[in-house]
């Protein structure tokens, strides 16, 4: 939204005090920056959130708001509850909003193929472990095959990082999901899926006999190393404590595959990884027991309108050659019990079953 803003020419000095030619409609003269603004208004659920995703103060848009309500003759805004929620004639004109959005970025998506280049600022959103394992190298193959494009990496979370998705503070987003509770895919957003992996059972040094199989029974009443609520590691737990009858003692938590490295270092529990994380492991064993589901990683792109588009498609690419070329470098050390797979003909959760599928 805030690149839209942008190629509408919406300058800090602009959104104060705008002198645009303005767009005629049902014999009525409105400002299609402002009608802009008022898109960003209803997707952000109101006045201060629309400003945080435009980089503006509230009082800024709240003057455009304002003078769009004159321009329109009508109120925009039902300000007499306890929260300001837009009218119908707001809802209407927040959807042509909507439209122009989505008819800049055909635009520019149009251009940038006619000239074959790639241009501007892109933001990738990825969680930490992704950091080290591929997405540094997305910046160095970005580099080199879009010079023109201005990348910018943030380390996000997946509710944070939907978020930032949504109010178009980022383009691209990189998620660790689970394959069977996948994370549904936002409006204006595209999903692909980039790498799937099985999950692993891994036990401290000392915890039974390090070449025998583990019983079930011997992981009920003991710490295990959890994962925070929701996330993949914590979700194919669940699957593997219901299927087997473990009960923990107490559940620690790790958010980062790092911390459960340490964690398993120190002997404090149990802990269940996604394969090729369990592999790397140097304080600690994979067991035999079986842990149903998949690991995913997805990312999800900004689209506009029904378009993709082409600065996130850019990113989108050198992200999957970065994490082949971290596969292939896995894969070259022959580490056992590891058969993760990384294609671009992966189907995505999101996509429609192909027929005879």
């Amino acid at each position: 939204m805030r690149a839209e803003l942008m190629h509408a020419g919406l300058t800090q000095a602009e959104l104060m005090d705008t002198s645009a030619v303005p767009a005629r409609m049902v014999g009525v003269e409105l400002d299609p920056k402002r009608l802009l603004i008022l898109r960003q208004i209803a997707e952000g659920g109101g006045v201060a959130a629309a400003s945080r995703a435009l980089g503006h103060t509230p009082s800024a848009v709240s003057q455009q708001l304002q003078r769009l309500e004159k321009e329109a003759g009508v109120p925009l805004v039902d300000r007499s509850g306890g929260r300001a929620e837009l009218t119908a004639a707001g809802r209407l004109l927040a959807e042509y909003g909507g439209r122009i959005g989505d008819a800049l970025a055909d635009a520019e998506r149009e251009l940038q193929a006619l000239g074959g280049r790639v241009s501007g600022p892109v933001s990738i959103g990825v969680p930490g472990p992704a950091i080290t394992f591929f997405a540094t190298t997305a910046l160095h193959f970005l580099a080199e095959s879009h010079p023109a494009l201005t990348p910018r990496l943030v380390e996000a979370g997946r509710a944070d990082g939907l978020r930032a998705l949504r109010l178009g503070e980022l383009d691209v987003l990189v998620i660790q999901d689970d394959g069977a509770a996948p994370t549904p895919v936002p409006p204006g957003a595209t999903a692909l899926l980039m790498f799937e992996d099985e999950y692993r059972l891994v036990l401290p040094y000392g915890w039974g006999t390090p070449d025998g199989p583990v019983e079930p029974s011997a992981l009920s009443g003991v710490p295990w190393v959890g994962a925070p609520e929701g996330s993949p590691r914590d979700l194919a737990f669940r699957r593997f404590a219901a299927e087997h009858g473990v009960e923990p003692s107490v559940e620690h938590r790790a958010v980062h595959r790092f911390a459960v490295y340490s964690m398993l270092a120190a002997g404090i529990g149990p802990a269940i990884l996604p394969a090729h994380s369990a592999v790397q492991i140097t304080h600690g064993r994979i067991a035999d027991l079986p842990v149903p589901g998949r690991f995913l990683v997805r990312t999800l792109r900004r689209s506009g309108g029904s378009t993709p588009v082409p600065a996130a498609e850019a990113a989108v690419a050198a992200l999957q050659s970065a994490m082949l070329r971290a596969a292939e470098q896995l894969a070259s050390r022959e580490l056992p019990g590891i058969e993760p797979r990384v294609s671009g003909r992966l189907r995505d959760p999101s996509e429609k079953p192909r027929d005879g599928q």
